[in-house]
């Protein structure tokens, strides 16, 4: 930014504490405008001030240029062609941690999939493969489900579940569902209600027409990746008192995986009585919905 504009947002940063709520969104729609490049003033300016009421206005007009760049991304995400799962996920996880490290993600990753991918062959079954899997995952780098804090916000953001080795259902599925894409193999998730599971289908005979007729077995990310069967789910739903839908047994999209995460999110946000990162959540929910 020249100089002469750093004067001006200077300015308008000065005029942030305004008493006048209408000269104060004025104000603040000028800087929001500027975007991005306004941030580096804004924590100067943050950094000098010793007035509380400018300080949270300053922090809650950085929280907005850079949720409206987390919206954008996810927009363009979703409208995207691949719509790679891992990348939704850290779309979400930048909502709370703007300044995210993907090389530390990247290389907690690839350790997983490299002790993994020297434990296979071709010789293997699906089932043998799903059971090197977990022993790697859960037993090795001990991957394990947060029954203690399991509603905490935490468990829903990929960075923290990757340093942690703790997470929700849909959290672990996420990070287990990006190693066996990597690996090639056919393992989607499955949006089962108050449950988050995953679904081997038949890599030789799969096809859109008869996905149901091309399912080996179901896997358990909560519960080191137990396997079962199409039964357990029903037997599942009958407990909730749910009817059955198709959609229980069937693989659901990348996108919808997503919208589920920011969903545990609401309740984890709604549960710790934080209104505004709910209000967050919902809008990167309609987002995902448009």
């Amino acid at each position: 930014m020249a100089d002469l504009n750093k004067k001006e947002v200077n300015a308008l940063i000065n005029l942030l504490d305004d008493p006048d709520e209408r000269i104060f969104s004025t104000i603040k729609g000028k800087i929001l405008d500027l975007g991005e490049q306004a941030i580096p003033v804004l924590e100067d300016a943050w950094e000098s001030s010793v007035d509380i009421l400018l300080q949270t206005r300053i922090e809650n007009i950085i929280h907005r240029i850079q949720f409206d760049k987390t919206l954008d991304a996810i927009r363009d995400w979703k409208d995207g062609k691949t719509t790679d799962l891992l990348e939704g996920a850290l779309l979400v996880a930048r909502y709370q941690y703007p300044e995210l490290d993907e090389t530390k993600i990247n290389e907690s990753l690839r350790q997983l999939y490299q002790d993994v991918w020297l434990e296979m062959n071709d010789q293997l079954t699906a089932l043998e493969k799903v059971r090197v899997i977990n022993h790697i995952f859960f037993d090795v780098h001990r991957y394990l489900g947060n029954t203690e804090n399991y509603t905490a916000p935490e468990n829903s953001y990929l960075n923290k579940v990757l340093e942690s080795k703790k997470g929700n259902p849909l959290s672990l599925a996420i990070i287990y569902l990006t190693l066996c894409r990597k690996l090639g193999l056919s393992v989607y998730g499955v949006n089962l209600p108050q449950h988050f599971v995953m679904v081997y289908i038949d890599e030789l005979v799969f096809s859109s027409e008869n996905k149901e007729d091309n399912i080996l077995f179901y896997i358990n990310p909560f519960s080191k990746g137990a396997i079962f069967s199409r039964r357990e789910i029903d037997i599942f739903l009958n407990q909730l008192a749910i009817d059955p839908q198709k959609s229980f047994y069937l693989p659901c999209s990348n996108v919808e995986i997503i919208k589920r995460l920011v969903r545990n999110l609401i309740t984890s946000y709604t549960n710790l009585d934080q209104p505004d990162k709910v209000a967050d959540m919902k809008e990167i929910l309609k987002t995902l919905n448009s």
